[in-house]
């Protein structure tokens, strides 16, 4: 079994030798594959991360590199690994650079993926090392997504074992708008999951800050959901209604001879129906953004080098899509 590690990178500079470290040590020790590479998937870093993997390409055989042009963003990083691995080896394995996920399971994930896996997930067992809001909000992403009718794994992140034909199949998946851990979901194929304790980051600190978090899953929810479109109509009907219960009323009290509630009652009604107007319609335009950033087709990223491996034949500075 040829098996390809792609670990997208942006500023790992600091964790990046251990990282090698870790992966050639398991992999030469305890994966029951015939040979293995590790692919680093440089984001566009703006430090010494490039570099750094020339020069573990040049003292590792096993080590490979591709750098993109710009910073594409995790996810199309990612999808750039998977793309250059999916006709060069038998399965693919995803993990991040920062040693937070257990190394120690990718021999599982390699044996389930002989036994007749296509798709191994990497499962945290808890959160114990997240700080509390991370914990929470990472629930109420989960739960969200659920109710959503996303079918995500819970506590599963991008660490995971795909097989060449699931890494082929997803590949056909024509969207710009990246939300792997879901896409992945679609595929079907027998699929199985593997449960380890993430640990502390090594070095460096993280690349997701709230922002891109809060991003990430937005991304995830308008890309696998409507749900949020017909919510809104929902609540326009229930306007609706309430509406027409003020119109009673108000014609009760002008029968009654009854003065009106006065600015009150009208101004809160007014910021209250405003905003809920204003946010009807930026869910709506968010996803008529997802649909105007689909149909212009630009590729998801760009190759600018490759060195390691069988560079000479399989790199490409061609924009891809």
């Amino acid at each position: 079994m040829k098996v390809i590690i792609v670990v997208p990178c942006y500023n790992e500079e600091a964790v990046l030798r251990e990282t090698t470290e870790r992966l050639l040590d398991m992999l030469r020790t305890d994966a029951p594959v015939a040979s293995a590479r590790i692919l680093y998937v440089d984001d566009g870093s703006r430090d010494g991360t490039w570099p750094l993997i020339g020069q573990l390409a040049a003292l590792h055989p096993e080590v490979a590199g591709l750098k993109l042009a710009h910073n594409a963003g995790h996810q199309n990083a990612l999808w750039a690994g998977l793309e250059w691995a999916a006709l060069r080896a038998d399965a693919v394995v995803s993990i991040d650079a920062d040693l937070q996920d257990d190394v120690g399971v990718i021999p599982e994930m390699l044996r389930r993926c002989a036994a007749g896996c296509d798709i191994v997930y990497g499962v945290r067992r808890s959160r114990a090392t997240d700080t509390a809001f991370k914990r929470w909000s990472a629930q109420l992403f989960y739960k969200l997504m659920r109710a959503l009718g996303a079918d995500v794994v819970y506590n599963h992140a991008d660490f995971r074992l795909m097989s060449r034909r699931a890494v082929c199949a997803l590949m056909d998946f024509p969207e710009r708008n990246l939300f792997l851990r879901g896409m992945v979901r679609l595929l079907g194929f027998r699929q199985s999951e593997v449960y380890y304790d993430r640990h502390e980051r090594f070095a460096g600190e993280s690349k997701y800050p709230l922002r891109k978090m809060l991003g990430f899953a937005l991304d995830g929810i308008t890309s696998f959901s409507v749900r949020p479109l017909r919510w809104i109509m929902l609540l326009g009907l229930a306007f609706m209604l309430v509406a027409l219960g003020v119109i009673v009323y108000a014609l009760a009290a002008y029968a009654a001879g009854k003065a009106l509630p006065g600015w009150t009652s009208i101004l809160v009604s007014l910021w209250f129906i405003g905003g809920s107007v204003l946010t009807a319609l930026g869910v709506i335009g968010e996803y008529v953004g997802k649909v105007y950033s689909e149909v212009k087709r630009r590729p998801r990223y760009v190759v600018e080098q490759v060195i390691g491996g069988d560079s000479a034949s399989g790199a490409s500075d061609r924009a891809r899509g």
